[in-house]
């Protein structure tokens, strides 16, 4: 018996999710852009793999919006706003602290959340997990630009043809290969989760999210599993993942399938039922969290107080401080800290922070007042109503290097900002007071939408 479906909305967009099983532990399992609600009880060794997870949690499952039963999007959205779609299912079903499973690009996902809501996640698991899926000087085990292309190329012409699933199954999971009836309900529900279309948006947002610079942010206690042969993310991908969040504990299982209930699915079980109900979760909550802070700053600030006067200044600077405090609201920005000429907000995504800044800078400028601004994404320490800690320090920084109508951003923030429109100029490398060696920086190009 498949379990009722339910939706929730965030802003516009309908999410649908189900709830299995009553245990004690909540566990949400965030399968990326794969999955379809109501073909996963059609699917024998699907339906086997979650009916064992809702046997020791309550399960939550939730289709991506884009995808399976959710509402279909034109666009690919940034990341913020698929962690806000995380949110929004996780206060549908009452889970206040709850152990998230990620599945191929729901690692990503599940680990921005970790880093961005450690007061909601209890665990983590990540099976198949990556950082990066464009190789760099620094992390080889990705596709470089042209496998890119071709696999993008190959999406368009091939996505949910037999051909092309049982092509790619020589490698995304061989096993069923030897399975006819396995084969066929991986090409249904292939086919029921996404369209052509979506899929390669999808991908595309995936080819250029990095959140290497996020991982030591992740302090949610870690389990990382992968198969020694998996030929969809390479063993060393999870031994990264596993060496850069703190504490994570490493499992190398046996294997060559990338699809978790294909090959040996009881020992990736039996790794996550000791996982979760051995106590993890039992760590002390953090202050310390991932989040992306903007620093504005105005331009000549001295020169104007000279030229209006002390209390002609003051009014403007009120006026100044009102549209500030409009735009945050209007963008779900947070007000930090105004510190004369200076205005310090944090924000839960980059690109949030990113089209806040520019439309401040509009909107200033009809008053006569010209800003600069950075944004930077980082580990900062909460503190009541305050922030603190080398983030801040960073995105002053960054700050201090803008000039008059610039907005100066960080590698991480623009590592975090695919599907959002925002394209960015290489800013040069810089050396940032107080930071060892040197750090790029890159200039956001706003589409003109964007306010």
């Amino acid at each position: 018996m498949r379990p009722d479906l339910q939706y929730v909305r965030n802003g516009e967009i309908a999410l649908a999710y189900q709830v299995v099983g009553d245990g004690p532990r909540d566990v949400l399992l965030v399968s990326g852009f794969l999955s379809n609600l109501e073909y996963a009880w059609m699917y024998p060794s699907m339906a086997a793999f979650l009916t064992r997870i809702a046997g020791f949690s309550r399960l939550i499952l939730t289709d991506r919006r884009g995808s399976g039963l959710s509402d279909r999007v034109w666009d690919p959205p940034p990341i913020e706003t698929i962690l806000g779609d995380v949110e929004a299912v996780l206060d549908a079903v009452g889970s206040p602290k709850t152990t998230l499973i990620g599945l191929w690009d729901g690692c990503l996902t599940s680990a921005l959340y970790a880093a961005t809501h450690p007061d909601r996640v209890a665990a983590l698991v990540l099976f198949g997990s990556s950082p990066a899926q464009t190789a760099s000087t620094d992390y080889p085990w990705a596709w470089d630009a042209g496998t890119w292309s071709e696999w993008l190329a190959s999406i368009r012409a091939g996505w949910g043809t037999r051909a092309w699933v049982v092509r790619n199954a020589r490698w995304m999971g061989p096993g069923m290969l030897d399975d006819p009836v396995e084969l066929e309900h991986w090409i249904a529900y292939t086919r029921l989760a996404a369209s052509p279309s979506s899929a390669e948006a999808v991908m595309r947002i995936h080819m250029d999210t990095d959140i290497r610079d996020v991982l030591p942010v992740v302090h949610a206690p870690t389990l990382v599993l992968h198969r020694t042969g998996d030929q969809v993310e390479p063993i060393e991908a999870g031994r990264y993942v596993a060496s850069k969040i703190p504490d994570a504990r490493f499992v190398e299982l046996a294997g060559d399938d990338g699809i978790p209930w294909i090959g040996d699915a009881d020992a990736v079980l039996r790794e996550i039922e000791a996982f979760v109900t051995g106590g993890a979760g039992l760590r002390p909550p953090t202050d310390r969290r991932l989040a992306t802070v903007l620093f504005t700053d105005i331009v000549a600030s001295t020169e104007h107080v000279v030229s209006l006067g002390d209390p002609a200044w003051q009014q403007l600077l009120a006026t100044h401080d009102e549209v500030v405090r409009r735009a945050l609201a209007r963008c779900n920005g947070r007000f930090i800290d105004s510190a004369g000429d200076g205005t310090l907000a944090t924000f839960e995504g980059p690109a949030a922070a990113i089209r806040c800044a520019h439309a401040i800078m509009d909107e200033v400028g009809a008053i006569g007042l010209e800003l600069r601004a950075g944004v930077h994404t980082g580990e900062v320490e909460v503190n009541g109503e305050r922030v603190s800690g080398i983030a801040v320090h960073l995105c002053a920084r960054i700050t201090a290097l803008a000039g008059p109508g610039e907005i100066l951003v960080s590698s991480t923030v623009r590592d975090l900002t695919a599907g959002s429109g925002i394209e960015f100029e290489d800013a040069g490398a810089h050396a940032l007071k107080g930071i060892p060696g040197t750090s790029r920086l890159h200039r956001p190009v706003v589409p003109a939408d964007a306010g």
